[in-house]
C-alpha cells in the first residue's frame, strides 16, 4: 500500500516545552493542533496498523531535536485519535519527526503515513 501523505498548512507549531503564554491560549492552540491531526486523518484513507508516521515541520527556522519532538505532542495525539489508539503502543504506531525550511511566514505540517 502506498503511503498516506497530507498537508496541513497554516498551522504555525510553537516552540514546544520552551513556548510560554497564558493557559487558556495554550490549551486552545494544543487543541486546534490536535483537532486539525485527527480530523485531516479521518477523512483519509489510512493505512491499517501497524503504521510508522513521519512528522514534518515546515517553517522558516529549524528547531533543536528536543524542542522539534516536542512541539509534535498535539499532533501525534491527534493521529492517535485518528486510529482509536493510545500513541503509546510502540507495537502498533511509531513516530519519527523531521523539518523542512519553509519560505518566509510559511508554516506547516506535513504527516506520512506508512505500513510498518
Amino acid at each position: 500500500m502506498k503511503p498516506l501523505v497530507v498537508d496541513i498548512e497554516d498551522l504555525k507549531l510553537l516552540a514546544g516545552p520552551n513556548s510560554r503564554g497564558h493557559w487558556r491560549k495554550k490549551a486552545s492552540r494544543v487543541k486546534r493542533e490536535r483537532e486539525a491531526a485527527h480530523w485531516t486523518l479521518l477523512d483519509a484513507k489510512r493505512p491499517p496498523l501497524p503504521v510508522v508516521v513521519r512528522l514534518v515541520r515546515i517553517a522558516p527556522r529549524s528547531l533543536d531535536d528536543d524542542n522539534l519532538q516536542g512541539v509534535f505532542k498535539a499532533i501525534r495525539d491527534g493521529v492517535a485519535d485518528a486510529y482509536g489508539i493510545d500513541d503509546k503502543d510502540r507495537s502498533r504506531i511509531r513516530f519519527e519527526y523531521d523539518q523542512e525550511r519553509g519560505a518566509p511566514h510559511q508554516y506547516g505540517v506535513r504527516i506520512e503515513v506508512r505500513p510498518a
